[in-house]
C-alpha cells in the first residue's frame, strides 16, 4: 500500500473538503482523492461563479434604473467576455483558497479517479493533468472511506446537451457571445437563476416547466409571487408544458413545445439551457461490488453519513436532496465527528435553508403550507408584503413577501418562506429560531431593528396571530 489513513474522502467538494478539515482538527489522518477541481463544483462551476454573474446583472440593472434614484448614467453597456472573466477569476480564487485550507490542515490530496477495490482499500488511476509533485496513481488504505463525489447535470432523452447550442450550467457560465434569445428547460433554482441573468442582460427568455408550479419545492405563495415578478419583467413562462423535440440549426435551435391543454408550438432561439436537475455520481466507484445500497442513483445513508456497509460513508449530493453546498458541508462535519467517535446530532433536513439568487431572491426553511397540512398539522399562517416595509421602499424594492407557518396548537415554527430583496441574507434568522425550538411568542417578543427588511419577518409572525401592525 502507498499510504494508510484514518479516512480517505473521494471528492473535494463542499462536503469532502469540510469533512477532511474537521477530521484533521480531531487528530485523524485524512486524504482526499480529486480528479478535476479542488473545491468541487460549488466554488468552481456552481454557487460562487454564478453569484458573480448575478451580481454583475444586478449592478447592470441598477445602472439602468439610475434615473429612478435621481442619478445620471449614460452609454450603459457590458462586455460579456469581461463579465465571464471576472466570474472565472473569482472561481479560481475560491479553488485556491480551498487548496490552502487543505494544506494548512495537513490533508493529503491524491490526484486521480478512485475505485473501491475492497473494504478499506482505494485504487487511484492517474488524473490527466495533476499538479507537479502531487500524490497520484496507486493503492491506498484507510479505516474509513467517505464517498463525496457530488452530482452532474441530468440529461433528458432527445434534448441532451451538446455544449454548443444546448447548454448545461457549465456552458451557461462561460458564453463566448450573448444570445439574443434563450429557452430554459426547468424552473428550479438553476433554471430561474440563469433566466434572471440572461434576461437582465437583454436576452428574450422563455422558461418551460413540466409541473404546475415554477420553483416546485417552494411554497405556493412564494412561487406565485416570483412568477408574477418574472412575467412582469418580460420572461415568458409555460407551466404544465414540456419540450418534445429540438431541431438544431447552424447557430440556433427550434424547440417543439407541448403546452398545457395539448397545444403544440414552435419556438426558435439562439440557445437552450437544460436545467432539469442533477444526478448523483455513483458509477464506477465499485460500490455495488461491496454491497453498498444505492436507490435510484442515490447512495442510501443515515443522518450521520453511514451506509449499510461498515466503514463506508457517503455525504453531499450523492446521498440525495436537498442538493445544496451548505447541506453537504454540515454532513461533512457530522460524518467526520462520527468517525472520530463523537456523538454529533444527526442532520435534520427540515432545518436546512434553501436560497435562490434570481431577481427577486427566494429563501425558505422548513415545511411549506401545503406540506404542513398534508402532514396533518393544524396551522396558523402569517404573511407580510414588502410594500409595508419602509426600508424596502427606500431601497426601491417594495415588491416581496414574508410568510411564516406555525403549529396552531403548540406555536412551533414549522416553516418560513421569503421572496424579495436580499432575503437570502435573512433566512438564517428563522433557521436559528427553528433550531432553538422557538415559539411564536418568543419571536413576537423579539425586537427587530428599524429600518430593516428583517422587520417583514417579525410582521409575518404577528400576522399569523392577528397582531400585524403595518398593513
Amino acid at each position: 500500500m502507498a499510504a494508510n489513513y484514518d479516512l480517505i474522502i473521494i471528492g473535494s467538494g463542499p462536503g469532502g473538503y469540510v469533512a477532511a478539515i474537521r477530521a484533521a482538527q480531531l487528530g485523524l489522518k485524512a486524504a482526499i482523492v480529486e480528479k478535476s477541481y479542488i473545491g468541487g463544483i460549488c466554488p468552481n462551476w456552481g454557487c460562487i461563479p454564478t453569484k458573480a454573474l448575478l451580481r454583475t446583472a444586478d449592478v447592470y440593472h441598477a445602472m439602468q434604473c439610475a434615473k429612478d434614484f435621481g442619478l445620471s448614467a449614460e452609454k450603459i453597456g457590458f462586455d460579456i467576455a469581461a463579465v465571464v472573466k471576472r466570474s472565472r477569476a473569482i472561481a479560481n480564487q475560491m479553488g485556491q483558497g480551498v487548496g490552502f485550507l487543505l494544506k494548512k490542515n495537513k490533508v493529503d490530496v491524491i490526484w486521480g479517479t478512485a475505485t473501491l477495490t475492497a473494504k478499506g482499500k482505494v485504487s487511484v488511476k492517474a488524473a490527466d493533468n495533476p499538479p507537479k509533485g502531487a500524490l497520484g496513481a496507486g493503492d491506498y488504505a484507510a479505516k474509513n472511506i467517505v464517498v463525496a463525489t457530488g452530482a452532474r447535470p441530468r440529461a433528458l432523452p432527445g434534448i441532451e446537451p451538446d455544449g454548443k447550442l444546448v447548454w448545461t450550467y457549465f456552458e451557461a457560465m462561460i458564453p463566448t457571445a450573448m444570445p439574443k434569445s434563450l429557452l430554459v428547460i426547468g424552473s428550479g433554482a438553476i433554471g430561474v437563476e440563469f433566466a434572471s441573468f440572461y434576461h437582465t442582460l437583454g436576452a428574450e427568455v422563455t422558461m418551460v416547466e413540466i409541473l404546475p408550479q415554477i420553483l416546485p419545492v417552494e411554497d405556493h405563495d412564494i412561487a406565485a409571487h416570483a412568477r408574477k415578478r418574472f412575467e412582469k419583467q418580460g420572461i415568458e413562462i409555460h407551466t404544465e408544458a414540456k419540450v418534445t423535440k429540438l431541431d438544431k440549426g447552424k447557430d440556433d435551435v427550434t424547440a417543439t413545445l407541448q403546452l398545457k391543454g395539448g397545444k403544440t408550438e414552435k419556438l426558435k432561439v439562439d440557445r437552450v439551457i437544460s436545467a432539469v436537475g442533477v444526478v448523483g455520481n455513483t458509477e464506477g466507484l465499485g460500490l455495488e461490488a461491496l454491497g453498498v445500497k444505492i436507490d435510484r442513483g442515490i447512495i442510501v445513508a443515515d443522518g450521520h453519513g453511514r451506509t449499510n456497509v461498515d466503514g463506508i460513508y457517503a455525504i453531499g449530493d450523492v446521498v440525495g436532496p436537498p442538493m445544496l453546498a451548505h447541506k453537504a458541508e454540515h454532513e461533512g462535519v457530522v460524518c467526520a465527528e462520527t468517525i472520530a467517535g463523537l456523538r454529533p446530532h444527526a442532520i435534520d433536513k427540515l432545518k436546512i435553508p434553501g436560497c435562490t439568487y434570481c431577481s427577486p431572491q427566494i429563501a425558505s426553511v422548513g415545511l411549506t403550507e401545503t406540506k404542513a397540512k398534508e402532514a396533518g398539522r393544524d396551522v396558523r399562517v402569517g404573511r407580510f408584503p414588502f410594500i409595508g416595509n419602509g426600508k424596502a421602499i427606500a431601497l426601491g424594492e417594495p415588491e416581496g413577501l414574508a410568510k411564516t407557518i406555525f403549529d396552531a396548537k403548540t406555536g412551533q415554527l414549522l416553516g418560513a418562506h421569503l421572496v424579495g430583496a436580499e432575503v437570502t441574507e435573512l433566512i438564517q434568522g428563522f433557521v436559528v429560531a427553528m433550531n432553538l425550538e422557538t415559539t411564536e411568542q418568543e419571536l413576537i417578543d423579539s425586537v427587530f431593528p428599524h429600518p430593516t427588511i428583517s422587520e417583514t419577518m417579525h410582521e409575518s409572525v404577528l400576522d399569523a396571530y392577528d397582531r400585524v401592525i403595518h398593513v
